[in-house]
């Protein structure tokens, strides 16, 4: 194997390792990847169960706006906003 098959071949390894999940960004050394399967263990702990819809881009707009108003994450504003929709029903 030549020099630069070398080099080649140490270069694939660098980049492999560097794409690869859960490696450690110059920035965020210190922020831990949750794997999805422990992420999804946590979901059903909690008693929460996907549900995907498609919206309508003005009202995503106003959700993402509350959501910042309250300080809350997307989730919980989309689940207050629901309860608060249904129980007036």
């Amino acid at each position: 194997m030549k020099k630069t098959d070398l080099a080649k071949a140490d270069a694939k390894k660098l980049m492999g390792k560097m794409g690869a999940p859960g490696a450690a960004a110059f920035g965020n050394a210190s922020t831990a990847v949750i794997d999805k399967r422990e992420q999804r263990k946590r979901d059903q702990a909690l008693g929460l169960v996907p549900f995907a819809v498609k919206l309508n881009d003005e009202l995503v707009k106003r959700l993402h706006a509350l959501a910042t108003e309250r300080g809350l994450d997307m989730n919980q504003t989309v689940a207050e906003v629901l309860a608060k929709g249904l129980d007036a029903a």
